[in-house]
């Protein structure tokens, strides 16, 4: 397997890990009974704002994470690898890294310039494919 595809491995256990902490938080927040059910109706108990913050950084990297997986395979499939393609994997995957805490943590500004970075390095891998 390529160092880029091992990133993008990488990247994906990123996104099961967050889901799973993520998850469990709201499920100790809101309960079983509520997260196990179809949801039809607002919890009866609020989630902690830290739990929020989990999901939505959760939901961040689902849409985030396309583009990545998308600039990873361009690159492998167009045989394009290099130093920089590899230095903008392994941007992306400390930034989606930090990010967490930055979002759980309320890290302002930080946590911005932190996203920023990450979709620069999927910029990077996208213009490196057309070159």
């Amino acid at each position: 397997m390529t160092p880029l595809l091992t990133l993008l491995a990488l990247a994906g256990l990123l996104h099961i890990a967050q889901f799973v902490v993520a998850s469990y938080m709201a499920n100790v927040d809101l309960g079983p009974g509520y997260t196990t059910s179809p949801r039809d109706r607002a919890p009866s108990r609020e989630m902690r704002k830290t739990t929020g913050r989990m999901l939505r950084a959760y939901d961040n990297h689902s849409q985030m994470f396309p583009f990545f997986a998308a600039g990873v395979f361009l690159i492998h499939l167009t045989d394009q690898s290099s130093a920089v393609t590899l230095g903008a994997g392994v941007g992306y995957l400390i930034a989606r890294v930090l990010y967490v805490p930055a979002y759980a943590f309320g890290w302002q500004p930080w946590r911005s310039y932190i996203w920023m970075i990450a979709m620069l390095c999927c910029a990077i891998l996208f213009i490196a494919a057309l070159i």
